[in-house]
C-alpha cells in the first residue's frame, strides 16, 4: 500500500511517501480501506518528535479516517464486511490502509461525504470526552472555547451551541471571529485586539464563564482563572503557548475552581469505546439533524501531507485540513 511515514523528526518535509505492507490485524480490528484521513495538531506533534507513539500502535500519522470495511472478524458487533465508516485509530491514518478497533467506529452521518465524515472522529472524541465527560458542562451552564477555528474549536462551538450552551470564543482575526459566529457562537474575541477575561465577563454580567477549553495553556492561565465563574473549570488538552506558569492558587480555593486537562490517544479501548456509545447516541442525531455542519478548510492528496502540514503549521486555517487518499 501507499502511505505517508516520518522519515526522521523535523519539518513538513520528512513526510514522504513510501511502500509499505497492508497492516496485519490484532484481535478487535477491522482493516479500513481508507478513503480520506484527517490531519490534527497531535499528527504535527509526532512528526517533530515530541508525541511518542503508544506501544504496539503504527509509527505513520494519522489518527482519524473514513472509509470501508475490506476485513475483520466483526463478529455480533454490528458492522460488515463492506459498511462504510468512519474511526478514531491509534497511528496509520495516513495510508490505504488503516487498521482500527471495531469499537471505534462509527457510522458515516446521513448525507455526508467520506471526507466530511473522516474530519469527525479525532475532535468529537476529544471535545465530548474533555467538556462533556471530564469538565461536565451542564445545561444552563456557558463554554469559552480558545482557538475557535481550530478543528477542535469548530467542533466544540457547534457542539456545545445544538446542545443548547451559550459559547464564546477567541479567534486571532476579524474574519476568524465572523466565522466562529457564523458557526454559533455567541461572542467572539479578537485575542490581539481585545481583552477576553472583560469581554466574557461583561457579557455573563460579571459572573464569569462556567467551562473553558483551553489549548493555550502559559500565560493564559491567570487571565483563565479570573475569567471563570465561581466552581468553573478548566480544562487543558495542549499546551501550545508553555507548560510552566504562575498559578494564583487563591482564587482556586476561595472560589472552588477545578484545573485539569488529559490527553485522548494513550487511553484504554475501553475508554474510546464509552466516548463512542455516547457519541452515537448523543451526538450523530444532531449531525443527521443538520445542527451541525462539516467546516473542511483544504484538502490535499495523499502525496501532499508535507504541504498540508506546512498549512496547519501557519494557522491560517478555519476548520479542518484533510487529506484526499481513495
Amino acid at each position: 500500500m501507499r502511505a505517508i511515514e516520518i522519515t526522521q523528526p523535523g519539518g513538513p518535509e520528512v513526510l514522504q511517501l513510501c511502500e509499505r505492507p497492508r497492516p496485519s490485524l490484532l484481535p478487535g480490528q477491522v482493516l479500513i480501506k481508507v478513503h480520506a484521513a484527517g490531519i490534527n495538531r497531535p499528527d504535527l506533534l509526532q512528526r517533530v518528535g515530541k508525541y511518542p507513539v503508544p506501544e504496539g500502535a503504527s509509527d505513520l500519522p494519522g489518527l482519524e479516517v473514513a472509509g470501508e470495511i475490506v476485513a475483520g472478524h466483526v463478529g455480533d458487533s454490528g458492522w460488515h464486511i463492506g459498511d462504510k465508516v468512519c474511526a478514531l485509530v491509534q497511528g496509520g491514518g495516513y495510508a490505504q490502509y488503516c487498521p482500527a478497533q471495531i469499537e471505534l467506529c462509527l457510522p458515516i452521518p446521513e448525507g455526508w461525504s467520506m471526507l466530511e465524515a473522516a474530519s469527525l472522529p479525532e475532535t468529537f472524541f476529544t471535545v465530548w470526552s474533555n467538556v462533556f465527560d471530564r469538565a461536565a458542562l451542564a445545561p444552563t451552564e456557558t463554554l469559552l472555547v480558545q482557538g475557535g477555528t481550530s478543528g477542535i474549536g469548530v467542533t466544540a462551538i457547534q457542539l456545545a451551541k445544538a446542545l443548547g450552551h451559550r459559547v464564546f470564543t477567541t479567534a486571532g482575526s476579524d474574519e476568524k471571529c465572523r466565522a466562529c459566529t457564523e458557526l454559533g457562537a455567541d461572542l467572539a474575541i479578537n485575542y490581539r485586539t481585545g481583552d477576553f477575561v472583560a469581554a466574557v465577563k461583561d457579557a455573563t454580567g460579571g459572573k464569569g464563564v462556567d467551562v473553558i477549553l483551553d489549548m493555550v495553556g502559559g500565560d493564559y492561565v491567570p487571565r483563565e482563572l479570573n475569567c471563570l465563574a465561581d466552581d468553573g473549570r478548566l480544562v487543558f488538552i495542549a499546551l501550545l503557548g508553555g507548560a510552566r506558569v504562575e498559578v494564583p492558587l487563591g482564587q482556586i480555593l476561595l472560589r472552588r475552581l477545578s484545573v485539569t486537562g488529559s490527553t485522548l490517544r494513550p487511553r484504554p479501548v475501553a475508554f474510546k469505546a464509552a466516548i463512542a456509545r455516547k457519541l452515537r447516541e448523543k451526538v450523530w442525531p444532531l449531525i443527521e439533524d443538520g445542527l451541525i455542519r462539516p467546516v473542511i478548510y483544504r484538502t490535499y492528496p495523499l502525496e501532499q501531507a508535507a504541504e498540508a502540514h506546512a498549512l496547519m503549521e501557519t494557522s491560517a486555517h478555519i476548520g479542518k485540513v484533510m487529506l484526499q487518499v481513495a
